[in-house]
């Protein structure tokens, strides 16, 4: 029993596998192709302790292939080599399954190298990757495999899986362990998804439980201090960061304060101050914008304060700021206008300036009128005379086109009138 618990649990058949119902239900293409025996080259992508290791494991057994496993933050050319030398020997009569962890850490070359060995079909290639694929891994090599996204277990799945380790551990130790009535589903919450960080929880809750009277008592106090931040998935190089604070984003602005302060709360214990600050600001400019233009300022002292209390106060100011901007109507019509305008900058539409507009200085010869002719508004009623101030090859252009809300066509409602009454 010195291996971990989780290595002693891997599954004997499809259905032992926690999860991934999607990927390995009957019916379902990928385990169709398992049962067929005949396994092409695949790419398993997703996060951490989905089961992509363990569903590799199975595959090689049972398609009776030896398994070789490298990880691409160690691995090296001359591993690869060593393994496609094995090919020529006992251990290659039936193939090799590769299993390369990590693939996105092998540079381009690496990957070219790995490609050579999978061209003839000895060696059937099982990559796996926490990131995009189709961003890190070798076009090459892709086109050569299969892809299949691999998703977080969800809390049934895992709660089973840590019932049947309990089960396990019992038979193992010869003695009775007697979780408390909740232990099981915090473990299952705070593992997020991770079906190996779980069990490896169960594990080390029986470690450090002392039996009394012939059982082992697992109190949620102890799991809770084994699990503590371990629901926290967050690479801030990763898709799941991204992933996070676009959620985070999204609910602002569909007006979800629920989903958008549990999202605040995932980022935060991640201890992520900076990127929600840094969202929670983008979107009370991008997506409220001028139908509570109020909120900006409000907004900004809110992720002042955030900054510089610090954690964990910082959350109580933020909570106050996201939940303001999820409920605040909202206007993207500044966003727009800015858009529009700046794609007719890149285009190069928008050269030179009306005369008028220029600083104060002399014509050049050529000037057909001279002089600036300037109207100062101030010198008018309702402080606004009619002039262009777009350049010609945009004079007619309309970049703002005012929101649906209140204060915005409270305004066009006022400009019609002082333009109307002026012109």
């Amino acid at each position: 029993m010195d291996s971990p618990l989780a290595d002693r649990l891997r599954p004997q058949s499809l259905d032992d596998i926690v999860g991934q119902h999607h990927l390995l239900d009957e019916g379902r293409p990928l385990r169709a192709i398992i049962e067929s025996g005949n396994i092409p080259n695949m790419v398993f992508y997703g996060p951490s302790g989905a089961g992509k290791t363990t569903l590799a494991s199975y595959i090689a057994k049972r398609t009776n292939r030896s398994l070789r496993k490298l990880n691409g933050t160690t691995a090296s050319t001359a591993d690869i080599k060593s393994i496609f030398e094995e090919l020529n020997g006992f251990d290659g009569i039936n193939g090799i399954l590769l299993y390369l962890d990590e693939i996105q850490y092998f540079n381009k070359k690496q990957q070219q190298t790995l490609l050579e060995y999978i061209e003839n079909g000895s060696i059937t290639l099982i990559a796996s990757t926490t990131e995009n694929p189709y961003f890190y891994v070798y076009g090459a090599i892709l086109s050569r495999s299969t892809v299949f996204e691999f998703k977080p277990v969800e809390k049934d799945d895992v709660i089973a899986a840590v019932n049947r380790a309990y089960s396990v551990l019992e038979k193992e130790h010869n003695i009775k362990i007697i979780p408390d009535a909740d232990a099981a589903e915090h473990i299952a919450y705070a593992c997020g998804g991770d079906v190996r960080k779980a069990i490896n929880a169960v594990e080390l809750s029986v470690i450090a439980s002392k039996p009394v009277d012939g059982s082992i008592k697992i109190t949620l106090d102890t799991v809770s201090q084994l699990t503590q931040k371990s629901a926290v998935r967050y690479d801030r190089e990763g898709d799941e960061h991204y992933d996070l604070l676009s959620a985070f984003q999204k609910s602002m602005r569909g007006s979800d304060p629920d989903a958008a302060i549990l999202y605040l709360a995932r980022i935060l214990a991640a201890d992520d101050l900076p990127s929600a600050c840094r969202r929670l600001m983008v979107c009370a400019c991008e997506d409220v914008g001028l139908a509570n233009p109020q909120i900006i300022p409000i907004v900004k002292s809110a992720v002042d304060i955030a900054m510089m209390v610090g954690l964990p106060e910082a959350r109580i100011p933020l909570a106050d700021a996201v939940i303001l901007v999820a409920q605040s109507p909202k206007s993207n019509s500044a966003y727009n206008a800015i858009a529009a305008a700046m794609s007719d900058v890149e285009k190069g539409k928008t050269y030179g300036f009306p005369r008028q507009l220029q600083n104060k200085h002399y014509d050049g010869a050529d000037a057909k009128t001279k002089g600036q002719f300037y109207l100062y508004p101030h010198d008018y009623p309702d402080h606004w005379v009619e002039q262009q101030y777009l350049p010609d090859g945009v004079k007619n252009a309309v970049y703002y086109k005012p929101g649906e809300n209140k204060n915005e066509q409270a305004y066009e409602a006022y400009w019609k009138k002082i333009k109307g009454n002026n012109k």
